[in-house]
């Protein structure tokens, strides 16, 4: 299993163009540089009133499907 290891500030009005279905997916840069795609509706456990902010972990299997996605309390 591999993970990917981002941080992610989208504000409240930017989450909701994913809410709606107009954005399917959340593309992140990584601290590598390498870009990262996964769905948006992944995120809807960590929607807050102010958005999603925070650390967090995507683990993907050998087929780059998505396992698991969580934040990360640091």
């Amino acid at each position: 299993m591999t993970e990917y290891r981002f941080h992610l500030a989208i504000s409240a009005d930017d989450y909701l163009a994913y809410y709606q279905g107009a954005a399917q997916h959340v593309v992140v840069e990584l601290a590598s540089g390498q870009r990262l795609q996964f769905p948006a509706e992944s995120l809807r456990p960590f929607v807050s009133h102010g958005g999603v902010h925070g650390e967090f972990v995507l683990r993907v299997d050998a087929n780059n499907k998505l396992q698991a996605l969580a934040r990360v309390d640091d």
